[in-house]
């Protein structure tokens, strides 16, 4: 079994390695002449003013969370889809509990208001 993985895991060290040589190469390499200027925040290349009394709606937060729910459903949905005469009616029927789990969930934070944006 260790076979069938050791391509695998070659080809990760062999990432890992050269993304830490890269690391390790760009601060030893890179150039250095720190300033006050080069210190201070900024954002889209204007000065950021900060987060100053800037709270985020929990509705951000919820839409986010539902977001990566549909995101992982597709995620799963791709590999089902290509593999989908492999697996026959034992597939079909599993994904589409997955398919009905996930779009209920869905639903029932629609029904909530939990998609509803106010200002």
């Amino acid at each position: 079994m260790l076979n069938e993985y050791l391509s695998l895991l070659l080809f990760a060290a062999l990432c890992g390695t050269v993304a830490l040589g890269m690391l390790i190469a760009t601060s030893f390499l890179g150039p250095k002449k720190p300033s006050e200027e080069k210190r201070m925040p900024f954002e889209s290349g204007a000065d950021s003013a900060g987060a100053q009394g800037f709270r985020l709606s929990v509705k951000f937060y919820l839409t986010a969370i539902l977001f990566v729910i549909v995101d992982i459903e597709v995620a799963f949905l791709y590999p089902w889809a290509v593999l989908m005469q492999d697996l026959g009616w034992r597939g079909l029927v599993s994904m589409g509990l997955f398919a009905t789990v996930i779009c209920t969930s869905l639903v029932y934070a629609w029904k909530k208001g939990a998609l509803e944006w106010e200002r």
